[in-house]
């Protein structure tokens, strides 16, 4: 029997947990449905000898065997659904990424973004080419596990000397769903070794670095073809289907589905926040430098420029601590009870992988307090931390907004939210919250040629999902 609907699949998976969203247009309204979802983490494991970090300290990695089975354990849901996806499309966090040897095996562990690896890698690359002239070439912040000081670590450990290719999350699973090896442009952008002016990896920076040119693709824009199921996949899954490029950087898909208008900024909010506003050209000014602004690639050759704040990472963690024993709803409530006008600084590297985060932020506190006063002080900084941003932007644009649009998970946080617009003076709207997996879904339709392009799309978008004002 033919079904219905022409279905699409995305696979958004973030750091905290993954979700499979199924997406079909019905008379111009994209329609959506979760039907699977599954928790992710780094792995913990002992230190690795020769690791530049401290030999037997805590490393942190992924799982990439799991994932990828939960990938699939996703993909055969839909069958057991009757809704087969014409196509699928898979984005994660950035900068995160496999090297893979003559037989396309991983090399070694696949490290985690937060691991402590690259903290004495910093010094050593900027040695090779200062922070300032890698700014120059890339418009990428400054961030101690950004790709390009982890591939300085898998140089000095020998890793990469036996690697034959390079591929960053989802295109590796692309390429284990396909047999095709393709590497995303606005992923590739995380890592600070592209150019943002000839939109590919710069080759300079490679050899600066000791980096293998010949492990690296060339980069597909979103909406690019990669290929079909495999014969092996559509064994396990029991169907083919064709993967289409989404922006594969989770935090360019969520942005792609923001219903702007006349580029108001927005604000990602998620276990990480991220605070932008689209742009036709990277700004690699003096200012933006200072400021440490990024230029991360989205579609179209256009540029988000945005910084990166810690987010809701804080508080998930200090949830986890707590053994799960609050849901995030809760703790908003306790929140509320216990308002506080003290400040900590988000975004000090000291909450990046803490051993404790109670500790970290009691200490950063400088006292003992309650989980109630845990979460707001957190809460309360981070919309503090918004309103610095924002202001920055401001300044860097030579604009004022007079609208703020979060998406993303976190613009459920009503309380976050409400600090958010006190804290900026800004109109605040909110939504959609799954935004990830519809820009994703969006991508693949603009591939498919069922959307015209992105202006088509988010016009789609603002039909099919309500916005809340604060």
């Amino acid at each position: 029997m033919q079904q219905k609907n022409n279905y699409h699949l995305a696979i958004d998976i973030g750091a905290s947990s993954g979700r499979h969203i199924l997406g079909y247009e019905e008379n111009g309204i994209l329609k959506t449905e979760e039907i699977y979802r599954f928790q992710n983490g780094p792995v913990e494991k002992a230190g690795t000898a020769g690791a530049l970090g401290a030999t037997g300290a805590k490393r942190l990695t992924w799982d990439a065997a799991r994932l990828y089975s939960e990938i699939l354990n996703g993909l055969k849901r839909a069958k057991e659904l009757g809704k087969i996806p014409a196509t699928v499309g898979i984005d994660t966090w950035g900068v995160d990424y496999v090297l893979l040897d003559e037989n396309d095996e991983i090399i070694g562990d696949v490290y985690a973004y937060r691991d402590g690896r690259t903290k004495n890698t910093v010094p050593s690359v900027h040695k090779r080419i200062p922070f300032a002239e890698l700014y120059q070439k890339t418009g990428i912040q400054f961030a101690q596990y950004n790709t390009v000081y982890q591939l300085y670590d898998d140089v000095r450990t020998g890793k990469a000397e036996r690697a034959v290719t390079y591929m960053n999350l989802p295109d590796y699973f692309h390429f284990r769903l396909t047999g095709v090896k393709k590497q995303e442009y606005t992923m590739a952008t995380t890592t600070a070794m592209v150019n943002a002016v000839t939109h590919e990896f710069d080759t300079e920076i490679f050899e600066k670095l000791g980096y293998k040119k010949s492990m690296f693709l060339p980069l597909a824009q979103p909406g690019s073809y990669v290929g079909e199921f495999t014969d092996e996949t559509e064994k396990i899954v029991g169907y083919k289907a064709k993967v289409v490029l989404p922006a594969t950087h989770d935090t360019a898909s969520a942005v792609l589905a923001a219903p702007l208008k006349n580029q108001t900024p927005y604000i990602s909010s998620g276990t990480w926040s991220i605070l932008g506003v689209e742009r036709n050209e990277a700004n690699v000014s003096k200012q933006a430098f200072k400021m440490n602004y990024s230029n991360e690639g989205s579609v179209n050759g256009q540029f988000r420029l945005q910084q990166n704040i810690m987010g809701l990472w804080i508080i998930q963690q200090i949830r986890h601590e707590l053994k799960d024993k609050y849901d995030f709803a809760t703790l908003a409530s306790l929140a509320r009870l216990n308002p506080t006008d003290e400040l900590i600084n988000v975004n000090d590297e000291k909450f990046l992988a803490p051993e404790s985060m109670i500790e970290a932020v009691t200490g950063a506190a400088g006292r003992t307090l309650s989980v109630g006063g845990m979460a707001y002080l957190v809460f309360n900084s981070l919309a503090h931390s918004y309103a610095e941003s924002l202001d920055g932007l401001e300044k860097l644009t030579g604009e004022t907004f007079g609208t703020l649009n979060i998406i993303g998970g976190g613009s459920k946080n009503t309380l976050l939210n409400e600090l958010t617009k006190a804290c900026t003076g800004k109109r605040v709207i909110t939504g959609p919250t799954e935004g990830t997996a519809i820009g994703n879904l969006m991508m693949q339709m603009i591939g498919c040629g069922e959307l015209t392009g992105v202006a088509a799309g988010r016009e789609m978008i603002a039909r099919s999902f309500d916005v809340t004002e604060v």
